[in-house]
C-alpha cells in the first residue's frame, strides 16, 4: 500500500511564497526523509519551478487548465507545470471552482501528461462525479471547517466515512484524501483511521513559525 499523503497547499499566503516556501519545502523534505512519510507541497506557480528542482518531495500545482499549449493567455498548461517539475496539480479547490466540464478537461489535460490529479470536493455528491473521472485523488473539504480550526475528522468524521465509501463505489482506485483544519498527527491518525489516504491541509504548517515542528507532529502517529 502507498504511504498516506500529506499534502501541503500554500496557497497565496506570504508566509508560503518566496524564501518562505522554500522553507517549508526544506522542512517537508527532511520530515519525509526522517519519518519515511510523503509529504508533499503546493506552491505558487511562480515557485513551482525552483522548489520541484531544489527538493526531493512531490509538488504539485495549485490549479490546472485543461486547455492545450497554444493561444490561451493566462491559462495553466498540464504541459507547463510538468515540464516546470510538478507531479501534478490540485482541481477545483474550494477557492478556485470549476464547473464539472472544467474539471473533467482538466483532469483529461493531467493524465495525458502522466501527472497526477487531485479533485478538491465539498460532498457526497460532488465526490461521486469527481471519482467517475479517474483521478488519482478526491480531496474531500467541507466547506464550513475550511480555515476554522476545527479539524473535519473531529467535527464531523461522518462525512469522511460516506465520502470514502462513495469513492470506493463509484471508483474503488481512487484515493480519498481529507481537508479542513487538519492540524496535528490526532487530526491526521482519525482521518487515516476512518478509510482515508492522506491528508490536505494548508495554514496549521505554512502560517506556522516553526513549520518543522508541525510537520513532525502531523506525521507521529502513522
Amino acid at each position: 500500500m502507498p504511504s498516506p499523503l500529506i499534502l501541503v497547499n500554500l496557497k497565496t499566503y506570504k508566509e508560503g511564497t518566496g524564501n518562505r516556501a522554500h522553507m517549508i519545502a526544506q522542512a517537508a523534505e527532511l520530515v519525509a526523509r526522517e519519518s519515511g512519510a510523503t509529504i508533499g507541497v503546493a506552491p505558487t506557480l511562480i515557485d513551482l519551478h525552483p522548489i520541484a528542482h531544489h527538493f526531493a518531495i512531490p509538488v504539485y500545482a495549485q490549479h490546472v487548465d485543461g486547455v492545450e499549449p497554444g493561444a490561451h493567455t493566462g491559462h495553466i498548461t498540464a504541459d507547463a507545470i510538468r515540464t516546470a517539475g510538478a507531479v501534478g496539480s490540485l482541481v477545483n479547490h474550494s477557492e478556485r471552482r470549476l464547473t464539472l466540464a472544467d474539471i473533467e478537461a482538466s483532469v483529461k489535460a493531467l493524465q495525458a501528461q502522466k501527472l497526477s490529479a487531485v479533485v478538491c470536493t465539498n460532498n457526497e455528491a460532488t465526490s461521486a462525479a469527481a471519482a467517475a473521472l479517474s483521478p488519482d485523488y478526491v480531496a474531500i473539504e467541507p466547506p464550513e471547517l475550511i480555515g476554522s480550526g476545527v479539524s473535519v475528522s473531529k467535527a464531523n468524521p461522518e462525512i469522511i466515512q460516506r465520502s470514502v465509501a462513495t469513492v470506493r463505489q463509484v471508483n474503488p482506485k481512487v484515493r480519498v484524501l481529507t481537508g479542513a483544519g487538519i492540524q496535528s498527527g490526532d487530526c491526521v491518525k482519525i482521518a487515516i483511521d476512518l478509510g482515508t489516504d492522506g491528508v490536505l491541509l494548508a495554514s496549521s504548517v505554512v502560517k506556522a513559525k516553526d513549520p518543522g515542528v508541525v510537520l513532525r507532529d502531523l506525521v507521529s502517529r502513522l
